[in-house]
């Protein structure tokens, strides 16, 4: 089989690959060697469906970062991640409890309670994240068949607001959930930035503080598709297999998820892309704070910033750079990393931001 490089191709190039933004650490392409990682993984043929060798090895991988106990299950995307995930880790009448703004809870299309059946406790939070005093605001009724039994508390590491949760608050979480009989889901999408921010290992604030099973993310630091079930603790879900398939998250060629995630954590690729990223992250903050009329909103403690500034002028700036607002009334917006941005990214935005606020 000819290599990659010499292979011709009817397909062409639709987009200006000069063209950056700050919209969302999804718009990045995929890292090289993961690439390189799908590339070697192609010759030949592999058993379908997760039989194949390179998903037998991930466990090693991944065992290194979780554990001895933990195993993996590759899926598509993040969302089919924590639909999965949650399945297995509750009844028919069970719910979840998550902080408001949590992706589960926003950013789903409603998945989680429309294809696995899960209802969702919200609790407002400050920060976008949990403490024990704010789970037990819906950590109740446990036996009252009126209402769904709360059985999971689900937190997001790092948070949608861009902040971190440290160890200690984890394990507090975990305590508190484990001791009302519930157990904990942690939404890892970027976990890499966590780790990174923290300057830990994954481990530190995951299995080695009680969290049960991950969602573990790499299609936003550096994969081209898919993610992982990471189960830490074995009694916290049944039949994942079965669940993952019913949920329409078994690959067939299972062999091309597997390679990427190895690629990402046989050494430290992951480690390298999430501190690039937050780097740049601080970079444009420290810019943003000498720009007068410009608010940054919560602590940047990973790859994302978010402002408040007048809409007139995030109008004007979005014509020049792809970004989202987060509330349009309040004038919020969110300012996204990713492993490939660059110094001179972040030095032309914050030019033109200082430019269209002096208009």
């Amino acid at each position: 089989m000819a290599h990659p490089a010499t292979v011709r191709t009817d397909a062409r190039r639709h987009h200006d690959p000069s063209v950056r933004g700050f919209a969302s650490d999804n718009y990045a392409g995929a890292h090289p060697e993961v690439l390189a990682a799908i590339a070697l993984a192609n010759d030949g043929h592999q058993v379908a469906y997760g039989e194949d060798d390179y998903t037998e090895h991930l466990q090693k991988v991944v065992r290194s970062h979780f554990g001895p106990y933990a195993e993996a299950f590759p899926v598509f995307n993040g969302t089919g991640a924590n639909v999965t995930a949650l399945q297995a880790m509750t009844d028919r009448w069970g719910a979840v409890i998550c902080a408001r703004t949590a992706h589960i809870n926003v950013d789903e299309g409603g998945a989680p309670e429309r294809m696995a059946g899960i209802k969702l406790l919200a609790v407002p939070t400050p920060d976008g994240k949990l403490t024990p005093e704010l789970i037990d605001r819906e950590a109740w009724g446990f036996e009252d068949e009126h209402r769904a039994m709360p059985q999971v508390v689900s937190i997001t590491q790092n948070t949608e607001l861009g902040t971190v949760y440290t160890p200690d608050e984890i394990r507090a979480i975990c305590e508190h959930a484990h001791g009302l009989g519930m157990k904990v889901h942690l939404d890892g999408a970027r976990i890499a930035n966590a780790a990174a921010s923290l300057d830990v290992p994954m481990r530190t604030f995951t299995n080695a503080v009680g969290v049960d099973v991950l969602s573990y993310g790499g299609t936003k630091n550096g994969m081209l598709f898919g993610e992982a079930v990471v189960v830490l603790n074995p009694d916290a879900v049944r039949q994942m297999k079965h669940v993952r398939k019913m949920s329409m998250q078994l690959a067939s060629k299972m062999r091309f998820v597997s390679v990427q995630l190895e690629a990402l954590l046989a050494k430290d690729l992951w480690l390298r892309n999430a501190r690039h990223a937050n780097t740049m992250a601080q970079r444009l903050a420290d810019g943003v704070r000498q720009v007068d009329g410009v608010e940054i909103l919560y602590p940047v403690q990973a790859n994302a910033v978010f402002a408040r500034l007048p809409q007139e002028v995030t109008r004007r700036l979005q014509q020049r750079y792809r970004f989202y607002f987060w509330d349009e009334a309040a004038g919020d917006v969110r300012w996204m990393c990713s492993f490939d941005t660059q110094e001179e990214d972040v030095d032309g935005f914050l030019q033109a931001l200082k430019e269209e606020m002096a208009r």
